[in-house]
């Protein structure tokens, strides 16, 4: 049984900066990749980055250049370091993790953490 529990959402003025968190207990096998979604009001949910145990990453276009995903396979951790945040990027983002590879949706999600870009 995998959980995940994200953490850092909040409210930030455009341009700013924010870090998400997220902290996965269960299988190792079932954190092969880990990664991040977001779903915006009336919207599909939408892969944002994902990052693989061995390090390897994907980025949506929308967020190449201001958002970086990392991880510590130690502490079974994923995090989301976005910059010059735009409106746009308002959404309630999802951890999720699973056991095969990038681009690809694992079963296992956290609760969400809601994202407001606003000034």
């Amino acid at each position: 049984q995998v959980q995940l529990v994200e953490s850092g959402g909040g409210l930030v003025q455009p341009g700013g900066s924010m870090r998400l968190s997220c902290a996965a207990s269960g299988s190792i096998f079932a954190l092969y990749v880990m990664g991040w979604y977001r779903q915006a009001p009336g919207k599909q949910r939408e892969l944002v980055a994902q990052i693989t145990r061995d390090g390897n990453s994907y980025y949506a276009d929308s967020v190449k250049g201001r958002f970086t995903i990392s991880r510590d396979n130690r502490k079974k951790m994923v995090f989301l370091q976005m910059n010059s945040l735009k409106p746009e990027d308002t959404a309630v983002y999802f951890c999720n993790a699973g056991p095969a590879g990038l681009r690809s949706t694992g079963d296992n999600w956290g609760q969400g953490t809601q994202v407001t870009v606003s000034s």
